[in-house]
């Protein structure tokens, strides 16, 4: 058990990682001092990551899986190994800025009703773009489709200083994710049987549904490549969205939403495949019907799961929900920017 010198260890999950390493490092380990501890998990990696990050970045403690667990795996197997009283999940191509820490701690320290919070992501190529994995803090509409302020499906919002305050959202990116603990073991961090994907959505709920808060601190500013492990618009990433998506919503929502909610997923999804299908993607129309079979076939294990998850629901906190259809409000009526929604509709 490694034992941090400060009270947060600031975990990246590293498979061959060494080109991000090379550059991201400096600024992350310099900003450390006093701060927080930086533990790097090598997922059995193949290149010389663990030799170089060794010899350039003493002060990095290495906990070296002999062998690669995946992504949620990977985490599991080397936080159980840390005992520090935060941790903050960074995948290994996030680059972060100057003084990026200290207003998600602050925030922490001062808030003990929160559970989770995650900074400002911008997009590392284009710094004054919004990026896809969490942007200003994550959403939920009426029908379980996450989206999030600053991206909603396939547009990205220009950083334009709109969305500084701090917010109470549903979900916080697993790209920079600053959650307590505690919390993490007592909820059985990330679902190991979702891969990649979606997997801080559930952890997200499934806090929020016990009564925890998530929030997003865009003071704090951190810049994210993206599609390192899987490709953007790949029909992998698409098969672990569809399928994820629809196992979260078997494993968090009540009873008599799910009856009714779970079908209208199931259509749209087959719209969504057909639509793939006559456009000419049929990787896309693949990897739906791919997730629909794996689903059903993943059913009972997620049915087990659900009532393990129901057993640590209190009383649901669901600030961060969006009474409509963001299905409905994106592709029909073309609300395409958060400040476009209406936010009369937001819990």
């Amino acid at each position: 058990m490694y034992k941090t010198r400060t009270d947060t260890a600031v975990v990246v999950l590293s498979y061959n990682g060494r080109k991000y390493h090379e550059e991201f490092f400096p600024l992350l380990v310099a900003e450390s001092e006093g701060l927080y501890d930086v533990v790097l998990i090598d997922n059995a990696s193949t290149d010389d990551t663990r030799s170089y990050v060794e010899q350039h970045f003493p002060s990095v403690k290495i906990i070296h899986l002999p062998v690669n667990k995946g992504f949620t795996g990977g985490y599991a197997a080397g936080i159980e190994q840390i005992d520090a009283a935060y941790l903050v999940l960074l995948s290994a191509d996030f680059e972060v800025s100057p003084g990026w820490f200290r207003p998600m701690h602050s925030f922490m320290e001062e808030r003990p009703d929160v559970a989770v919070v995650q900074p400002k992501i911008l997009y590392q190529r284009e710094k004054h773009m919004f990026e896809y994995a969490g942007a200003a803090g994550g959403f939920m509409d009426g029908l379980g489709y996450p989206f999030c302020r600053g991206r909603i499906f396939f547009t990205l919002e220009e950083d334009k200083q709109q969305y500084q305050e701090p917010i109470e959202c549903f979900w916080a990116s697993g790209g920079c994710f600053f959650i307590r603990a505690e919390l993490f073991r007592a909820f059985h961090g990330l679902e190991p049987d979702f891969f990649a994907h979606m997997e801080e959505i559930d952890l997200c709920w499934r806090l929020k549904n016990a009564g925890h808060k998530v929030y997003c601190i865009p003071q704090s500013q951190v810049y994210h490549v993206g599609g390192s492990v899987i490709s953007y618009g790949s029909p992998q990433k698409a098969y672990l969205n569809f399928r994820n998506g629809l196992f979260m919503l078997i494993k968090n929502y009540g009873t008599g939403e799910l009856l009714w909610k779970l079908p209208v997923r199931l259509l749209l999804d087959v719209v969504a495949a057909w639509k793939g299908l006559l456009s000419g993607n049929t990787g896309e129309f693949m990897a739906i019907l791919r997730a629909h079979l794996h689903f059903m076939k993943g059913l009972p294990l997620f049915l087990k799961k659900r009532r393990a998850a129901k057993a640590q629901r209190s009383t649901p906190n669901r600030t961060g929900i969006y009474k409509r259809s963001i299905v409905w409000d994106y592709f029909i009526r073309g609300r395409r920017t958060f400040d476009q929604l209406d936010t009369t509709r937001f819990r």
